[in-house]
C-alpha cells in the first residue's frame, strides 16, 4: 500500500533536486530560487525513504542503506550551506557552489538507483 507513495516521493525528489542542481549549473551561480528545489527535494527524499523504511521494517546496514543515509545527510548539508551562503552574500561560494552541487547530486544517484535495482530484483 505504501509502495506507490514512496516511489512517487522518490521520483519527485529526483525531479526537484535535479532542477535545482542543473538549473544552478546552467545559470553558473547559486540563486535563491534554487533553494526551494534543494529543500523540497530533500523533504521528498526523506519522505520516500521513511515510507520505504516502514515497508522494510528495519534499517539495513548494507551499501544501499549506508549510501542512502550519507546521501540524505549530504543533501541536508548542501541545502543548509546554500542557504547560509545566500543569506550572508558569500560571493565566492555563490559563484562556485554548482561544483559542489553536481558532486552531491551524483552521489545521491547511487542510493537512488541501487534502491530501484534492489526493488526490481524482489
Amino acid at each position: 500500500m505504501l509502495l506507490p507513495y514512496s516511489v512517487a516521493a522518490m521520483l519527485l525528489a529526483l525531479t526537484l533536486y535535479s532542477i535545482g542542481v542543473w538549473g544552478e549549473k546552467l545559470v553558473g551561480r547559486l540563486q535563491p530560487w534554487q533553494l526551494w528545489f534543494f529543500w523540497f527535494g530533500l523533504a521528498c527524499d526523506a519522505a520516500g525513504t521513511t515510507l520505504m523504511g516502514r515497508m522494510a521494517g528495519k534499517f539495513d546496514w548494507d551499501v544501499h542503506g549506508l549510501t542512502g543515509l550519507a546521501a540524505i545527510l549530504l543533501m541536508a548539508f548542501h541545502a543548509g550551506w546554500a542557504s547560509v551562503a545566500l543569506a550572508l552574500k558569500q560571493e565566492k561560494v555563490i559563484a562556485h557552489f554548482h561544483r559542489f552541487s553536481v558532486i552531491v547530486w551524483t552521489l545521491w544517484l547511487i542510493p537512488f538507483f541501487s534502491g530501484a535495482i534492489l526493488a526490481m530484483r524482489h
